[in-house]
This record gives structure tokens, sequence and C-alpha cells, in this order.
């Protein structure tokens, strides 16, 4: 498990990275702006809140800090939703991040739910 924390610890910095770009490249307009720092920060959370995941104490609060990832994450895929269909950004333009961003919240899930059935919480 510990090789695939570090491939999800590098794929959550490089969706960071991308988001970053993703932010430099939006129209300067205040609606676009606004949006965009939601995301960013959103997006960038996601890397650090995993990367606080790993330093858990206990089962518990290694739940606890993915599940606060798990936030980040679809708060992330909220924002981008909404700079698609305000039609700042065509969709096209955010298919990857928008797909890496379900796919990093499935293996959230899945990693959150394996660890609550191993200790009986689910």
């Amino acid at each position: 498990m510990a090789e695939n924390q570090n491939d999800l610890r590098e794929r959550t910095t490089e969706f960071a990275l991308r988001i970053v770009r993703m932010y430099t490249k939006l129209p300067k307009t205040t609606e676009a702006q606004t949006l965009g720092r939601q995301v960013l920060r959103s997006g960038t959370s996601v890397g650090a809140q995993f990367r606080e995941s790993q330093r858990a104490k206990s089962d518990a609060d290694f739940i606890n800090k993915l599940e606060g990832c798990l936030q980040e994450a679809d708060e992330t895929a909220y924002w981008l939703e909404l700079l698609v269909r305000s039609e700042i950004v065509p969709a096209d333009k955010f298919e990857f991040l928008r797909k890496e961003t379900d796919e990093i919240i499935a293996i959230l899930v899945t990693i959150v739910t394996k660890v609550k059935k191993r200790i009986g919480k689910l």
C-alpha cells in the first residue's frame, strides 16, 4: 500500500500543478478570477491534505484527514463545473482536469471505505 500512497502523493501534486497552470490561463474577468481562486485553493489543497493523512496518528485520524482531502476534491469538481457551466471556459478545455478530479475522488473513497471496513466502522 505504501507504493500506492506514493503514487497518489505524486498524482495529487501533479494535479495541483495542473490547477495552478489552469488558473494562470483563465480570463482576467472578475467572474473568472473569483471562481479561479476558489478552484486554485481547493485543488491545491487536495495534495496538501493527502500528505497530512500520511502522518496520521491513528486509523481514525487517517480517515478524518482523508475525508478532508475528499471534501477538497469534491469542492474542486464543483468549481470546475461552475467555470464550464457559466461559459467562462469551454468544457473540452477542462476535460482532463475534470476526469482526474473524478478519479482522485474515486480512489479516496475506496481507501476510506477499505480502512473503515478493516477497523469495523462500516
